[in-house]
């Protein structure tokens, strides 16, 4: 029997929740796929929305950014979990990401972050279970730390697309919170550069970062582990350019080499992606 698709109530976080979701499916369905996120394309299939409006809002580069940088966090997910086997992992602003479907070595426990509004779709979509709970708490409210009950074995935190659209204030209260209740504990993030109003989303960035050594300033207690360009070790496909872009609104679809593209934002550290210890 075929399944009746889900029909949530969106409102105004709908752009924020379902372009990351729609841009890791679409490009898992790629010929040579940077991510295989099956679970992404599972629950585009479940939700009763026409997902073909968000080609005419969100450029398609930006679905490789998300793509680029799911990839980079999985590797770096994977490669802490190896060495902590039951560990928690937090993702901080989960909105509907499907990270612990890619990465569960079924040992972990995952926890998903985000606003009670952002919450209440997601255990629509992706209910709880045994290993995976929701936490309906904003990112600055110390209390979501208490909800955190399995830190023995290690803490890793992922942030995608969040800290940007924060004031460095914020930031700064953000990670001293993290230092006070998870020392040892290891966060990897995306920040660009420089603060930039991307095509297509609603808010511009508030938040650039280029080099995390600036975030040691704020707290002592905070390391640099890794940092690099959001493209690195991602393959080059010429492929994408025709697969990325034929299906865009009139507006986004010039002749685009994603090679180049890739390289540039590299060279010019556009994005990057930043490991640390708290």
């Amino acid at each position: 029997m075929k399944q009746d698709k889900i029909k949530i109530n969106l409102s105004g976080v709908s752009e924020t929740l379902l372009g990351p979701l729609w841009g890791r499916a679409k490009l898992s369905r790629e010929r040579n796929p940077v991510l295989n996120d099956i679970k992404a394309i599972e629950l585009v299939e479940q939700i009763d929305y026409d997902f073909s409006t968000i080609n005419h809002k969100i450029p398609p580069e930006v679905d490789l950014l998300i793509v680029a940088r799911a990839k980079q966090f999985d590797d770096k997910i994977r490669s802490y979990i190896a060495e902590h086997p039951r560990a928690s992992v937090i993702n901080i602003g989960a909105g509907l990401d499907t990270t612990f479907y890619r990465v569960d070595n079924g040992a972990i426990q995952w926890y998903n972050l985000d606003l009670p509004t952002v919450i209440e779709i997601r255990q629509q979509l992706i209910p709880d279970s045994h290993r995976t709970a929701c936490i309906a708490k904003s990112l600055f409210d110390p209390n979501w730390c208490k909800d955190i009950k399995h830190t023995e074995d290690g803490v890793f935190m992922v942030v995608g697309g969040v800290l940007v659209y924060y004031e460095e204030s914020q930031v700064k209260q953000f990670f001293s919170l993290l230092a006070d209740n998870f020392p040892s504990g290891e966060i990897v993030f995306d920040a660009p550069s420089r603060k930039i109003r991307v095509a297509g989303l609603s808010a511009a960035f508030k938040w650039a970062l280029r080099d995390a050594n600036k975030i040691t300033k704020w707290d002592k207690r905070i390391k640099v582990l890794d940092q690099f360009p959001l493209f690195k070790n991602i393959p080059r496909d010429p492929s994408w350019s025709r697969g990325l872009f034929e299906d865009v609104p009139q507006d986004f679809s010039w002749n685009i080499d994603i090679q180049r593209l890739m390289d540039f934002s590299d060279r010019c550290r556009v994005s990057n992606i930043f490991h640390l210890q708290v």
